[in-house]
């Protein structure tokens, strides 16, 4: 398929790229551009194409971070297929273990399973790994914000992918219980098929 300009490849092992998240990879790519230095992080990377997405036009690596080999193979040939490859680590971890606790990243994307355990019958296409965001739909959300807050450089943005404002309303109180220089919600986009959220300190 193509995505945000680029040759995407995956299967039904993996979540199949969603269109309206090319505009988290616009989003993150106009980011960039005053991101303090250093590479861009992507958790929950799946087959890649967001972060592909996100990096494409610049010089900038990208490390992706996924537990899913299948998402690591075709991130991979994702990367080669559109020349990025150079530009591309992949992690294959849980991204609690994936990173080094001194990792500063100038941008940090993320695209967490965000729906609510009972409501995953819903999509019934989808790999359950994928989409299964535990019983608010937040687990892997918070665990991203919680990264985020490790890893994000001095001046830097993260990019949170959500399924609706209400979420967003309780990433936003989470994320203020952490300690201090913890993150906040500055701006965000709602779409009909989900929600972006722009987090700085």
């Amino acid at each position: 398929m193509l995505f945000h300009g680029l040759t995407i490849g995956y299967n039904g092992e993996v979540l199949e790229p969603r269109p309206w998240t090319e505009a988290q990879s616009t989003w993150a790519a106009e980011l960039l551009d005053d991101a303090p230095e250093g590479p861009v992080l992507e958790l929950c990377a799946g087959v890649g194409h967001i972060g592909l997405g996100a990096v494409q036009n610049s010089a900038r690596k990208l490390v992706m971070v996924d537990f899913n080999p299948v998402a690591q193979r075709y991130a991979q040939q994702n990367a080669t297929a559109n020349g990025l490859t150079e530009q591309v680590e992949f992690r294959l971890a849980r991204m609690e273990e994936a990173l080094g606790a001194s990792e500063r990243f100038g941008l940090i994307i993320a695209d967490p399973p965000w729906v609510p355990s009972d409501e995953t019958s819903k999509f019934p296409a989808d790999p359950l790994t994928a989409i299964d965001g535990g019983d608010e739909g937040l687990d892997l959300a918070r665990l991203c914000v919680e990264l985020m807050n490790q890893h994000l450089a001095n001046g830097g943005t993260a990019l949170l992918q959500l399924g609706n404002t209400q979420q967003v309303e309780q990433i936003d109180a989470y994320a203020a219980q952490l300690p201090a220089g913890s993150l906040r919600v500055a701006e965000t986009r709602s779409f009909d098929d989900g929600v972006l959220v722009r987090l700085i300190r």
